[in-house]
This record gives structure tokens, C-alpha cells and sequence, in this order.
């Protein structure tokens, strides 16, 4: 029997040694399950043309943000609860991240210190921000990871809503949150979203808020139209990265596959572009470069590497994502990032 490639190998592997209940958790979208494949799907329909006999120029993978250099371009995406899924947890992926040259956004929902995340790292990692329901509650959680030395915020603020629940075994928690949020108590005939959950969501004001705090970088998370894109320059912020979560909010939504050239095009060079949602192989990365992506992250991947096998298992998934971007290139004839970028895709 042939054996299989080693993302669906790691992903067999990951659903074999977890729990029914953490795998579906992990597996999971806000839908009947539509919204993950056409993610991955999207990607997959656009075509690559090939250019044998090129010359390759010291070709590389080097890519460049905010003054970092990683050897590739290939990020993690924040995942919440690691230790969910490995004992090594967030300190595991940190180390396989360093190993493998690359950058990783630590989550708000880490089930690990920031701060011990960021040392066994050794090196300044990037902290996903989740609004904590006021500005008060949310400068506590920013102090938190600045003190940890993080390089770079990425603001979240596609789910306001939280739809991806789980009962958290004993003894794995938000480590680095100070209490749960409390919802408001509800008077008869209130909406529990409108009345409880959106009362406690950031606005564009919060975006404002949260820039004239921060120094370093600042990301916002989760946008897909092109009016936002353009506020979000107007604004001031650095980047943006254009998700659908994963699927895991809002069923439905068109595919970041679909919506990427238009966020390029509406920041014009004005800030970076990075995307996640369904990104499944070097072959994924290669394409959204090539559409005018600056980076890619990866999330349900890298978590499935990291279940069967741990921090080893990271970093296999990490190598085997860029040794396939790597070939993709060979066989396109590019040599570089800035290469990538004027190649034509194909229906």
C-alpha cells in the first residue's frame, strides 16, 4: 500500500490519539461543514503553469517582515488550548518554530504561559489579541505579552461570537487571562447577542484605541472586505490578515481565495497582507504569494503534526511546506519571493 503524504498521514495520526470530542473541537466549522472544504478547495482550482529550463539566481525562501527574516514565509496561526492536543503544547510549536526559522502568533487562549512561551522560544514571537470586553481588561492582556517580548500584535476581530466550544479538561485553561469574561445579566426579552455578547465586542474606535497603545507592529485579524482593508490603512496599522477564521465563525463566507486580490489591490502597497483558511501545502503558499500575499499561516496542519508527534511533529509539517514551496518554485521557474509575485495563475 502506498503510504500516504505526510500532512494526511499527521492528520489520520492526530484523530487516532485524540479524543472523539478534542478532534471534532479541532476539525470543526460554524457550518455543516461546507466552509472548511471550499476554503481548501479554493486554493486547490487555481492553476500553476510550469517553466522548465529557467535558470534559478541564488534561490531562496527568505522572507521579510517589520524588520524580521525567516528562512521561509510560512507562519503559524494562533491555535488556542494546545496542550489540548499535546502535552508539549505552545512551547513544543515554539520550539519547532525556532527550529525551522519561521514566526508564530501566540494565542489570547494559549493554554501556557506567554511569557515562558516567548523564552523557550528564544526569540520574540507574535501575540494574538482577543478583545476582553473593554479597553481595561484588554491593556492587562497587551502589558501581559509586551513584558513577554513580543514583537508584533495581531488583533483578531472576526469573533465576537464564540461558536467553537469545548469543556476544558482539568487542568488546561487561558493561562494568561486574568479571569473569564462575564457576560452582563440579561433583562426579559433580551437578544443574548445583541444584549450580551455584542456589548462586549471591539469597534473601529477600539482598532483606533488599540493602535495609539503600541509602538510595534499591529495586525488586525480577520477582515475580507475591501472598504475594511482601506480603514485599516487610515488608521495606521501595519497589516492584515485576511481570514475566515477557518471557517470556525461564520459559515458561508466567500473563500480568502476568492476576496485576496481585492484586499491587494484596495491597500495598494500601503500595509502587509497575510492570509490563513485552508492553506494545506507549498503548493497553497506558492499560490497565495503569487495572488499578493506577503506571508501565509497555517493552523489545523501544524496542530495535527503537533498531536501525533509533538514539537517534532511541527516542524516536520513546517519542512514539508516549504521543501513543497521550494519545489513549486523549481518547477515555475522563480527564484524568490518578489518572484512569486508577478506569476500568473490559471483557472
Amino acid at each position: 500500500m502506498q503510504p500516504l503524504p505526510l500532512l494526511p498521514y499527521f492528520a489520520q495520526q492526530a484523530q487516532t490519539k485524540l479524543p472523539a470530542n478534542i478532534w471534532h473541537y479541532l476539525q470543526s466549522d460554524a457550518g455543516p461543514g461546507t466552509q472548511l472544504q471550499s476554503n481548501e478547495t479554493a486554493w486547490q482550482a487555481k492553476k500553476l503553469m510550469p517553466r522548465p529550463l529557467n535558470a534559478l539566481h541564488n534561490p531562496n525562501t527568505i522572507c521579510e517582515l517589520f524588520g524580521e527574516q525567516w528562512a521561509h514565509p510560512i507562519m503559524l496561526a494562533p491555535v488556542a488550548y494546545q496542550r489540548l492536543f499535546h502535552a508539549d503544547g505552545e512551547i513544543g510549536t515554539a520550539i519547532a518554530c525556532n527550529a525551522q526559522q519561521g514566526q508564530m502568533m501566540v494565542s489570547s487562549l494559549a493554554s501556557q504561559p506567554v511569557d515562558e512561551i516567548v523564552k523557550q522560544a528564544q526569540q520574540p514571537l507574535w501575540f494574538q489579541l482577543y478583545w476582553q470586553g473593554d479597553r481595561a481588561r484588554t491593556a492587562v492582556l497587551l502589558q501581559k505579552a509586551l513584558a513577554a517580548g513580543v514583537s508584533t500584535i495581531v488583533f483578531t476581530v472576526d469573533a465576537p461570537v464564540k461558536q467553537a466550544l469545548i469543556d476544558l479538561p482539568k487542568g488546561i485553561s487561558a493561562v494568561n487571562l486574568a479571569q473569564p469574561l462575564a457576560m452582563h445579566a440579561l433583562q426579559a426579552g433580551q437578544s443574548q447577542v445583541f444584549d450580551g455578547w455584542m456589548t462586549q465586542a471591539p469597534t473601529w474606535d477600539d482598532v483606533a484605541w488599540l493602535r495609539q497603545q503600541l509602538n510595534i507592529p499591529l495586525l488586525i485579524k480577520g477582515l475580507m472586505h475591501a472598504d475594511d482593508a482601506r480603514r485599516v490603512v487610515a488608521l495606521g496599522c501595519d497589516g492584515i490578515v485576511v481570514s475566515n477564521h477557518g471557517g470556525r465563525v461564520l459559515d458561508g463566507t466567500p473563500t480568502v481565495a476568492a476576496v485576496l486580490p481585492e484586499m491587494v489591490a484596495a491597500v495598494a502597497g500601503q500595509c502587509k497582507i497575510l492570509v490563513d483558511s485552508g492553506i494545506r501545502s507549498g503548493q497553497d503558499v506558492f499560490k497565495a504569494l503569487a495572488m499578493g500575499a506577503d506571508a501565509v499561516c497555517i493552523g489545523r496542519p501544524y496542530v495535527w503534526g503537533l498531536a501525533a508527534e509533538g514539537a517534532m511533529g511541527v516542524a516536520k509539517v513546517i519542512r514539508t511546506l516549504r521543501d513543497e514551496l521550494e519545489m513549486t518554485m523549481a518547477l515555475t521557474g522563480v527564484s524568490n519571493l518578489a518572484e512569486i509575485r508577478q506569476v500568473k495563475l490559471y483557472e
